[in-house]
């Protein structure tokens, strides 16, 4: 007999654009750069060879074109691939970004909507 317990109701991952941009975060050993090589509404993946566990809590400076400052953001580490695994996977860290503020939320979707619109369909994750 089929199971016919209730699944749980996940949201759809918000889609990814293909986009380099600069990241600064903070480890254990300063302040660090790297590049994000993709973006959503719902976060970001760095493209690194010292990925940060899963799990852990990661404050972030990024910098959109069209606007003014960098601004900070805080996210979460919620998946890793690790360097050398696999030869056609990015080493990195997919960062969820967590307790974002309503005026950062806007310029965000901003940026990502005016991607979407400007980026081929191939470049859209």
């Amino acid at each position: 007999m089929a199971d016919q317990s209730p699944k749980p109701n996940v949201a759809p991952r918000p889609p990814r654009l293909e986009y380099e941009l600069p990241v600064a975060y903070r480890t254990v050993a300063g302040f660090v750069t790297d590049w994000a090589v993709n973006i959503s509404r719902g976060g970001l993946f760095i493209n690194t060879q010292k990925p940060l566990p899963v799990g852990t809590h990661v404050k972030l400076i990024v910098s959109l074109p069209g606007t003014e400052f960098p601004f900070d953001l805080t996210g979460r580490v919620t998946r890793v691939n690790e360097t050398h695994v696999a030869p056609n996977q990015v080493p990195g860290m997919a960062i969820e970004f967590v307790g974002v503020d309503e005026q950062k939320r806007i310029r965000l979707e901003e940026f990502v909507d005016r991607l979407a619109k400007a980026l081929p369909p191939e470049e859209r994750g």
